[in-house]
């Protein structure tokens, strides 16, 4: 088990970048979480800066969550960045809900933004649909408080997937807006980091939408949990078409399987696409998913190893994101105090 006796040294190094983001805990981890996100998180953790992590699971009460279940899926997402590499001596891990301050934040936000950019955010209207009059509110603002998640911390840099640029967009609204109105430069104008050649992975059933934990086909995805036969299995059913690999980028346009089990192949092996293409251009998809299948089994069984190993001890995991709620209240609430007296809350000596 990964020790986390005290606080990681970066709360207090002084970096200059100051890395935050964070995963839903709504259900299980896959494939695209982990070559989209926390990848990238180990990688950051490397670098010289500060690097901050955090389970949303107040964002994954926008929609309804069975109690039980929110809390095993909270320590699954911890064990999962744990087993990944995340070190909770070198990196902040917390659980969102643990640090009152981003809800706190989050409403200050929500009084900064106008209701014309919120009503421009297509994510929700894509998660709300025709139902849009019976979803919850916070999904609505939910970009206010993802605001706030990041701004708490001064985070100068954030590792989002494409399908969140907009709501790091709107992060830089508001810290501009707040700015400007207050006439002060406290929050940073924070950086979208978007790298990598799997940044957005996609369905293996259907190559034109996102590897999604909530597709009700479990084929769809590589779950962080599944073992080797599981992960072989999957690759091997997933879709493809008929024509051989090809042998420059280009040729992949239009051909969404090819391009996406191309794209996972070279994020796993962290090589550029055109660089596996000069390997496997030419070649018949079945000989190129075996290769794909035994790299993802090489990459990914361990990491489901050792998450189940992690998951059989909850107090440990528990104790771990304890650690890292307080050594964040130690940035956050000065953070927040300063932001109380530029908008002028009174608040007793």
């Amino acid at each position: 088990m990964a020790q986390a006796d005290q606080a990681p040294a970066q709360a207090n190094a002084g970096f200059t970048k100051r890395v935050f983001s964070g995963i839903q805990p709504s259900g299980g981890l896959t494939l695209g979480n982990y070559l989209g996100a926390i990848k990238r998180f180990v990688e950051m953790q490397e670098d010289d800066c500060d690097t901050i992590y955090c389970m949303v699971d107040l964002h994954a009460i926008t929609t309804w969550q069975e109690p039980d279940q929110l809390i095993r899926n909270t320590r699954e997402v911890a064990a999962g960045f744990i087993a990944s590499g995340i070190d909770p001596a070198k990196s902040i891990l917390f659980n969102q809900s643990q640090v009152p301050e981003h809800a706190q934040l989050g409403w200050i936000f929500t009084c900064v933004a106008r209701m014309g950019w919120m009503n421009r955010m297509t994510q929700f209207k894509d998660k709300a649909g025709k139902n849009r009059e019976n979803v919850s509110v916070g999904l609505f603002s939910y970009p206010t408080l993802m605001a706030a998640d990041i701004l708490l911390y001064h985070a100068t840099h954030v590792p989002v997937g494409e399908d969140q640029k907009q709501h790091l967009e709107l992060t830089r609204d508001i810290a501009a807006k707040f700015n400007n109105d207050f006439k002060t430069d406290f929050f940073p104008i924070t950086e979208p980091v978007i790298e990598g050649a799997a940044t957005r992975v996609m369905s293996l059933r259907d190559g034109s939408k996102k590897m999604s934990k909530s597709d009700p086909s479990d084929a769809s995805r590589i779950n962080m949990t599944d073992d080797a036969d599981t992960i072989a299995r999957k690759f091997r059913k997933a879709k493809t078409d008929a024509d051989a690999l090809p042998s420059e980028v280009d040729g992949l346009e239009d051909r969404p399987e090819a391009r996406n089990l191309v794209n996972i192949y070279a994020a796993l092996a962290d090589m550029p696409v055109q660089s596996v293409l000069d390997e496997i251009g030419g070649r018949q998809f079945s000989e190129f998913k075996p290769m794909l299948s035994d790299l993802a089994v090489a990459k990914m069984a361990p990491i489901a190893g050792e998450m189940d190993r992690l998951m059989q001890d909850p107090g440990e995991i528990d104790r771990i994101l304890g650690i890292g709620a307080r050594a964040a209240r130690e940035i956050a609430s000065p953070i927040l105090a300063k932001t109380y007296d530029i908008v002028g809350m009174l608040r007793s000596a």
